[in-house]
């Protein structure tokens, strides 16, 4: 675990304080301030929250911030008890199925709860989601590895780019689809990146993400990961797509192509949308039904990579009033 993750969303004196007792969120403290003390389980905060705080939940399990310049005293009572997953063992590979990647960079869909905390840990790898979702080795030959290990929000163009040089290697490795299990928040950005940078690619390369964490009884991480393995493996055509839920019911996944989708619900299970156009397929009773025409077929000899995203690009919205200042700025620094 990296220092910063040790003490989420502490910073200045606060963390200060925590660092000079050794704690970490997870951990038992015992904290007195003014004339009352505190006892409890470290939280992690938002960064952007007041940084004058400490949380800890309480043994009632409310939580309660108290205040740093009130705080006399730290102890730290006992260390956290690290989440522990050990997956059963992956079902054998099957002769004759197409070989897909699973490729994890991070989010809900590779994260568990730790109701220790009350937070969200990415604690399992893409190893582990190919095993605990064993209808996967009837659909396909399955490897997998992490690429990163991020929350959506980090992506950055760089990436991009380097998502994109491995789906071009797995490409020339030969592999029939890829799978890339991606943060929900920033996916569609990821999806239409890859969309230029692997421009009429042989395979087809989906997208997939949860709302909702892998242990809780609304997920729909499972679902989606099965219809994504099913269009990589076994799709006529070969698009960079997002494959998500298409309503609330774990019926129908809807194959959305990567430069036309949006998510446009902060957690409902059918959040992402295509904009002006409908999904180019569907995912319903174990069958893929192609919903569009003229796709890019699987096998097409017009594959050409294209990688090179600039971190100086800018993502300018205009809105009605608004000033020629704002354009000149980002020219004065470089975008």
């Amino acid at each position: 675990m990296s220092l910063s993750e040790k003490l989420q969303g502490y910073s200045g004196e606060a963390r200060a304080m925590l660092e000079g007792v050794g704690a970490e969120i997870g951990d038992e403290v015992e904290i007195r301030a003014g004339e009352k003390t505190y006892r409890g389980i470290l939280m992690a905060r938002y960064e952007l929250a007041d940084p004058g705080y400490i949380v800890i939940k309480l043994p009632n399990g409310y939580n309660v911030g108290i205040r740093v310049s009130e705080v006399k005293e730290i102890r730290k009572l006992a260390s956290a008890k690290k989440p522990r997953f050990i997956p059963p063992p992956r079902p054998p590979a099957k002769p004759g199925l197409p070989k897909v990647m699973v490729m994890s960079t991070g989010g809900t869909i590779a994260s568990r709860i730790d109701y220790r905390t009350g937070g969200v840990r990415a604690a399992i790898t893409a190893e582990d989601l190919l095993s605990i979702v064993p209808e996967l080795s009837d659909l396909a030959d399955l490897d997998a590895k992490i690429l990163f290990s991020l929350f959506s929000e980090d992506m950055t163009p760089h990436h991009w780019n380097e998502m994109a040089k491995e789906v071009d290697s797995l490409i020339r490795k030969g592999f029939d689809g890829v799978v890339i299990t991606h943060g929900t928040d920033t996916m569609g950005y990821s999806a239409a990146a890859l969309s230029f940078a692997l421009q009429k690619p042989p395979i087809p390369i989906i997208f997939v993400g949860a709302q909702r964490s892998s242990d809780r009884p609304s997920s729909d991480a499972a679902t989606n990961l099965i219809a994504a393995v099913r269009v990589a493996g076994h799709a006529p055509f070969a698009e960079v797509c997002v494959a998500m839920h298409a309503w609330h019911s774990d019926t129908i996944i809807a194959v959305h192509r990567g430069t036309r989708v949006r998510k446009l619900h902060t957690s409902s299970r059918d959040a992402f949308k295509s904009v002006n156009a409908d999904p180019i397929a569907y995912v319903a009773d174990g069958e893929i039904k192609v919903n569009a025409r003229g796709l890019n077929p699987r096998g097409s000899n017009e594959y050409s990579f294209k990688p090179g995203f600039s971190p100086d690009a800018a993502l300018v919205k205009f809105y009605p009033g608004m000033s020629a200042d704002l354009l000149e700025i980002l020219v004065e620094r470089g975008c």
